[in-house]
């Protein structure tokens, strides 16, 4: 957790809020002592010291970015180095490439990611996840909904869990992602893992 004795510290994250679970992430940022703020418009962006992209479906978030102006905006604050931290959909949006389809994407991440890899929605599941990075030595509840995986990941991806042998959170930089919903859990420690990326810039 963040310092609560020093408010002026505190970060100020941008969560994505054209759809998915944008609430939940703004809820467990501020548990960890973040400010937030949703993300609906280009100038929205000014100012923040990191963003996230929620869960929710990919297609559809990629369609409104570039609707509302923002996919180009969001490409060019991660390639100079914003923290952005991605939830299921988010993973598919910060990915270089999908396996199948063909939709918008940020390509700043050098992952190939799987769509709704997992399954559909009936065969949405919970699993502890082991997740070395994490303190504690805890497993992480890994809650997946319609979830991708990483199919394969550069050189510069650090790979962080996995499930069934394959890659479901990596780290690239100041890129941050997961192919499962943090933000659907008590467990504060990759919401804390991340405003640690953020404080370290």
């Amino acid at each position: 957790m963040m310092n609560a004795d020093n408010p002026s510290a505190y970060p100020i994250v941008g969560v994505l809020a054209l759809q998915g679970a944008f609430r939940e992430h703004r809820r467990a940022l501020e548990k960890c002592g973040a400010q937030t703020r949703e993300v609906r418009r280009r100038h929205e962006l000014t100012g923040l010291d990191a963003l996230v992209i929620p869960g929710g479906e990919s297609t559809t978030i990629g369609k409104l970015m570039v609707s509302y102006g923002l996919l180009e905006p969001v490409r060019g604050l991660a390639r100079e180095g914003l923290p952005v931290f991605g939830t299921c959909a988010g993973l598919v949006m910060l990915a270089g490439e999908v396996v199948e389809g063909d939709q918008p994407l940020l390509e700043v991440m050098e992952v190939k990611v799987r769509r709704n890899a997992f399954g559909r929605q009936v065969n949405s599941f919970e699993t502890p996840l082991g997740l070395p990075a994490l303190p504690g030595g805890q497993p992480f509840p890994g809650v997946f909904i319609r979830a991708p995986w990483i199919e394969q990941a550069g050189p510069g991806v650090e790979l962080l869990a996995s499930h069934e042998g394959r890659p479901v959170a990596a780290r690239q930089g100041n890129l941050l992602a997961t192919a499962f919903h943090p933000e659907l859990t008590d467990d504060l420690r990759l919401h804390d893992f991340f405003l640690d990326l953020v404080s370290s810039r």
